[in-house]
């Protein structure tokens, strides 16, 4: 496409506003520039439209009928260009694209999403769930919630949410009778986390405590749901349990908590970190972080 051969914008700016004022003083107060000026604008734009745009007398400006059209239009398209830039100021958030881990959603975002309503009623978003971490890759969202180091990388924001440190919890009935006996109650297991037990166990100095045996399962939220109905100790993350606890469904099962050095995080790349929708998101998740969300001693 060839490039648009346009007069200077300032020129046609002072141009409007002396034709709508027929006053090149109050064009000048206008736009907050010298008299000098404006006038010196207009005589170029006459110049390189090779015809006067104004007549000059002694009672002041009169436009020439092509002094006029030019005037029209001129109007028609600094208004549009107004209405435009008003209109990406004012207008509605777009639809966000999240990637987050379905067990984050169910016991950190859901509870609190009552909160992202009323903060931002415009603000729509469409939660992509998965708890395959090769799934949840920035550069396929507008923003993910996944789990890292939280050390910055480049391209890329990266806000911690959640600190992940495991904790062993049961149901309420296996511990009526005082503390949990790790070598002969079942530990449940899961699948995509099959380490959390042994680190655990170590880090309690139940190292003699092997980890065989117990059911297993695909999900960290089925294993959780196992732990509810009695069938065993699960390993949990800490950040996560708030609902449970407070509801009284789990208890911990142990006091010791192993702190590790990865985090729930909500990540996006550098390049949208301007856009409106995602600042929003990330303001009400930074708000909400430490506030909303149900905790249990």
């Amino acid at each position: 496409m060839a490039s648009r051969r346009l007069p200077p914008l300032h020129a046609v700016r002072a141009f409007e506003a002396a034709a709508r004022h027929l006053s090149i003083t109050r064009a000048a107060d206008e736009l907050n520039v010298t008299v000098g000026a404006v006038s010196r604008h207009v005589r170029a734009l006459e110049a390189r439209m090779g015809t006067a745009l104004f007549l000059r007398g002694p009672r002041g400006l009169a436009l020439t009928s092509a002094g006029k059209a030019f005037a029209d239009s001129t109007r028609e398209a600094l208004d549009r260009i107004a209405d435009a830039a008003d209109g990406l100021r004012l207008r509605r958030f777009r639809r966000l694209s999240v990637g987050v881990y379905g067990f984050f959603v169910s016991r950190f975002l859901l509870p609190i999403w009552p909160s992202l309503r009323t903060a931002y009623p415009d603000l729509e978003i469409d939660l992509h769930t998965s708890a395959n971490p090769v799934d949840l890759l920035a550069s396929r969202f507008d923003a993910v919630i996944a789990v890292s180091d939280a050390e910055p990388r480049a391209g890329m924001v990266t806000r911690p949410l959640v600190p992940i440190a495991t904790v062993p919890v049961c149901s309420p009935e296996l511990i009526r009778n005082g503390s949990v006996d790790f070598s002969s109650i079942p530990l449940l297991h899961v699948k995509p986390r099959p380490d959390d037990w042994r680190r655990w166990l170590d880090c309690a100095q139940f190292s003699d405590v092997p980890v065989q045996g117990g059911s297993s399962f695909e999900s960290l939220s089925l294993a959780i749901e196992a732990a509810e109905a009695g069938l065993g100790v699960a390993i949990a993350i800490e950040g996560l349990l708030g609902p449970d606890l407070v509801r009284g469904r789990l208890v911990r099962a142990h006091p010791i908590v192993r702190q590790t050095r990865r985090h729930f995080v909500l990540e996006y790349e550098q390049r949208m970190a301007d856009d409106p929708a995602v600042a929003a998101f990330a303001s009400w998740l930074g708000n909400s972080r430490d506030q909303d969300i149900p905790r249990a001693s």
